[in-house]
């Protein structure tokens, strides 16, 4: 299975004439936030795969047809149409094709923004997912595949900034759950040396910013 990873910037490799050539052996699309819902409308009405997605700290309007937040109430109707056909993966474990996907949006809590959290609100987030893995484990015999956050684990690709800090949270879920990968964006890449890929326990974690492509049958990741 390869899977098409994006956040935070358009790219223009994607939003591309060519995106059905460039990724004609894509499986799956996982978006880790900050990018608007038009946007992965068009990779889901071109390569035609299932999309899932958490919403970041930017882009949020429509977060209020999906989950009910600290500040905005959740607005039931029209949220077929706002989900432009992608799956909304937040708080949420998913099983698709025989692949478990879990989700942790947001940002932490620098402003009292729109899906910021402190690190207390986000290990209750992640609370919510633990009898979706438990089955899982039970059922499927792991609890998932890929954790899909926003913002990165505390320590691995975050930075100094309150805004861009890492969650402990993450830390633990890897050490306790153990997904094969953990797929974050939030921390924008400007160099191409930059590291975006980094190995921690069982779990391979990655900057999914822009784009990047794993391929779950090599062992490399990519």
């Amino acid at each position: 299975m390869k899977i098409l990873c994006i956040s935070d910037q358009i790219d223009p490799l994607v939003y591309s004439p060519s995106i059905k050539e460039r990724f004609s052996d894509i499986d799956m699309i996982l978006c880790a936030g900050d990018l608007p819902l038009d946007y992965l409308d068009f990779i889901i009405s071109t390569l035609n795969k299932p999309l899932f997605f958490v919403f970041g700290n930017h882009h949020t309007e429509e977060l209020r047809y999906f989950k009910k937040t600290w500040n905005t109430p959740l607005i039931e109707e029209n949220r077929e149409f706002f989900s432009c056909g992608a799956i909304y993966a937040g708080s949420k474990v998913i099983f698709e094709d025989n692949f478990i996907v879990a989700g942790l949006g947001g940002s932490m809590r620098y402003n009292n923004g729109n899906n910021q959290f402190t690190e207390l609100q986000m290990f209750f987030e992640a609370l919510k997912l633990i009898p979706g893995l438990l089955w899982n484990r039970l059922v499927r015999g792991r609890f998932l595949d890929i954790l899909l956050t926003h913002a990165p684990p505390k320590g691995i690709h975050d930075k100094n900034d309150k805004c861009h800090w890492g969650f402990k949270t993450y830390l633990w879920f890897m050490k306790t759950f153990k997904p094969k990968y953990l797929v974050h964006g939030h921390i924008h890449l400007y160099d191409l040396s930059a590291v975006r890929r980094t190995k921690w326990g069982n779990t391979t974690v990655i900057n999914a910013y822009g784009h990047y492509v794993i391929d779950m049958g090599d062992s490399n990741g990519n």
